[in-house]
């Protein structure tokens, strides 16, 4: 039916590539491209013999020019972009100059600056729309699912919603002191920025880590979390109807923050390039080299993911809260296709969103974060690919008492 191109050969990329063979009545053609040959070559090894067509090829994704003339050699239907957020914009060039749909995971992300806001991509709107090419902004887990779960409960469980507080809790344990469930030199930016949240329409800021909460979590049990800053907050705050405040929270373990305080005080994590016998080098890009690869975390990964949304708004009236979230197992993730529970769940959505696109129920010209397009096909989507969602309709608020706020009756 259709072919589609994955750029990217990680752990996220690995999953989607596994999910897009098991949908080969969607997914007939694929290739796999990143910089690293042999890293496609061994997924592609690891997939043939199914169904699904698969090709391999090298890439600078850096380089507009060499993705321009890959992908009109290729000639994909959609581009799954599994790459570094640094990337997104090359590759979002390339699908204007070649008029290709276009999805990715997060969003884009200067080098030199540890900024999270889509600006930069939403700049590209008309010039998508006049190409004629869908762009879909964020289709992972947290921006993703979170959206979708976000639009579902607006359109089936509210008139309005004023309060949002999405909960990433990762109880796994992978037997290091120290390691990153997905690429650590964008964990490591994102957990050492400072917070944001959105409330009364402003933007109110914290130091990294200053807000803490714990809360009881479904089939894993009380975590401490912190509230962070994440992309999702910026294009949920102008899309959810009634929206007053909207917060992200992560968990994370004392041994974790530990080490990230000592790495953080020794200049570790600065994204400053510093000389080093006579080359320029950034320590968070060094860093990134010697921890462990999240891609190899699989086998050694033990625990589950529990992420979801707590809602907080009114129904015909009445106040209500409704509480929707995912449980993921690393160990089963890993029986499945070969990643921990963090790649799982943010490769899965990638192919669910990409189908979206290709079978034509999110399919209009211009650039959208999935929370505009309608969310029941996806939330269907999840049962059926291996992230099954469950409902709470009196869960526990992340804060002992809510701000009160008026009711129209």
């Amino acid at each position: 039916m259709a072919r589609a191109m994955i750029i990217g050969a990680g752990g996220v990329a690995s999953v989607c590539a596994h999910k897009c063979v098991q949908n080969s009545e969607v997914f007939t053609d694929l290739m796999i491209a990143s910089r690293t040959l042999e890293k496609c070559q061994a997924l592609k090894d690891q997939l043939d013999g199914k169904e699904t067509n698969i090709e391999v090829a090298q890439v600078d994704a850096d380089n507009t020019d060499e993705l321009i003339s890959l992908i009109e050699q290729y000639k994909p239907d959609i581009v799954i972009n599994l790459a570094l957020p640094y990337q997104d914009l090359s590759i979002m060039d390339a699908c204007l100059a070649t008029k290709t749909h276009y999805i990715d995971t997060a969003n884009y992300e200067p080098r030199d600056t540890a900024k999270f806001e889509y600006k930069y991509q939403w700049a590209y709107r008309d010039r998508f729309e006049k190409a004629g090419i869908t762009g879909i902004l964020g289709s992972g887990f947290d921006p993703g699912v979170t959206s979708v779960f976000s639009a579902y409960a607006l359109k089936h469980e509210f008139d309005e919603i004023h309060y949002i507080d999405i909960l990433d809790c990762n109880a796994g344990d992978n037997g290091y002191p120290f390691a990153t469930n997905f690429n650590p030199e964008i964990n490591i930016r994102e957990v050492s920025a400072k917070g944001r949240y959105w409330q009364e329409g402003e933007w109110i800021e914290t130091e990294p880590m200053e807000i803490k909460r714990t809360y009881n979590f479904d089939q894993i049990g009380e975590k401490d979390m912190y509230l962070l800053y994440h992309e999702e907050l910026e294009s949920l705050a102008q899309n959810i109807t009634g929206i007053k405040r909207i917060r992200f929270f992560m968990t994370f373990s004392q041994s974790y923050l530990t080490h990230l305080q000592c790495l953080e005080n020794v200049g570790m994590t600065s994204i400053e390039p510093v000389e080093y016998q006579e080359q320029e080098i950034i320590p968070l890009q060094f860093l990134r080299a010697v921890l462990p690869d999240p891609a190899s975390l699989g086998p050694k990964t033990k625990g589950k993911t529990n992420i979801g949304c707590i809602f907080h708004g009114v129904k015909d009236g009445k106040k209500k809260s409704y509480y929707l979230y995912n449980i993921c197992d690393h160990q089963e993730s890993y029986q499945e296709v070969g990643s921990q529970a963090v790649s799982y769940t943010t490769g899965v959505p990638a192919m669910i969103g990409a189908m979206m696109v290709l079978t034509g129920q999110w399919q209009k010209p211009g650039v959208f974060n999935v929370e505009e397009f309608d969310p029941d096909p996806f939330m269907d989507a999840l049962n059926q690919w291996g992230l099954p969602w469950h409902e709470d309709r009196e869960p526990s608020p992340v804060d002992d008492t809510m701000p009160e706020y008026p009711v129209e009756v």
